[in-house]
């Protein structure tokens, strides 16, 4: 496998409990490719700014060797944990950040309007996450965001990623709204829930996402969940890396698992 052709990227599942069930926040990709028209979770790319060292002094909870130690590489970890936090904000308004006075983000009150427009400016480059912590006094809140499951992108795709997937849980006094161009729609949801309508084609999804819902269904609080993943080390993440052949005219998808995965 060529590693240099993988595209390093973080995406989130971001959880909360709602009565005696945990929820997942889904979004709707638009029609553009890669994932067009699939519910997945929020995500991306590692972008060059999740790399500023500037912004490893705004992080709560964690230092990049820490960061790099949960994740098996031997730097650069900490990028994976920044990149969570601006899709999120990116994506669904969702800011993963605590004022360093101790007080909670008000993003559905006081701090609305202002974070509206900062997440405007993100989203058009002119402004960096590094920049809003130094400007607001923020700091990251890493404590609430650990590692879930770690997928590699077929190799018969063109478009690969080496896709690192962690669990957050959402703050108080925050609300998701999708920004309404790469994402047309978002739903909190049960994970069984999200996986009937899946598969009864009422939300199209990927074996990633299929997956990572599947591996929720044994907790039924967001915050075990986030308990549980924090007491997990690198070799309890192992990578997974799908493969594809036709069989019959029609595609089948093996997980390293399957009995006959090395034999493809």
């Amino acid at each position: 496998m060529n590693n240099l052709s993988l595209t390093p990227a973080a995406t989130v599942l971001l959880v909360r409990d709602c009565g005696n069930e945990l929820e997942v926040l889904m979004v709707k990709r638009s029609k553009r490719p890669p994932f067009g028209n699939l519910y997945v979770f929020p995500g991306g790319k590692i972008d060059e700014s999740d790399k500023d060292l500037n912004i490893t002094n705004f992080c709560n909870g964690l230092n990049d060797e820490q960061a790099s130690i949960k994740l098996g590489v031997n730097e650069g970890g900490l990028s994976y944990w920044v990149a969570c936090v601006r899709e999120c904000f990116e994506e669904v308004g969702i800011l993963l950040a605590i004022k360093n006075n101790g007080e909670e983000l008000d993003l559905n009150g006081a701090d609305r309007h202002k974070f509206d427009n900062y997440r405007k400016m993100l989203l058009e480059n002119k402004i960096s996450l590094f920049e809003i912590c130094k400007k607001e006094n923020l700091s990251l809140n890493l404590n609430n965001i650990e590692p879930f499951s770690h997928w590699i992108t077929p190799e018969i795709e063109i478009k690969r990623f080496d896709t690192r997937f962690f669990i957050a849980y959402i703050p108080a006094k925050q609300t998701e709204r999708h920004d309404g161009n790469e994402l047309t729609d978002s739903v909190w949801i049960s994970p069984k829930k999200a996986l009937d309508r899946s598969l009864n084609g009422e939300m199209p999804m990927i074996m990633p996402t299929i997956s990572n819902l599947q591996q929720c269904l044994e907790f039924d609080s967001g915050q075990k969940l986030l308990e549980h993943q924090s007491k997990l080390t690198n070799d309890d993440i192992p990578p997974i890396l799908p493969k594809f052949f036709k069989s019959e005219g029609r595609w089948v998808g093996l997980l390293p698992d399957d009995e006959d995965y090395d034999n493809y």
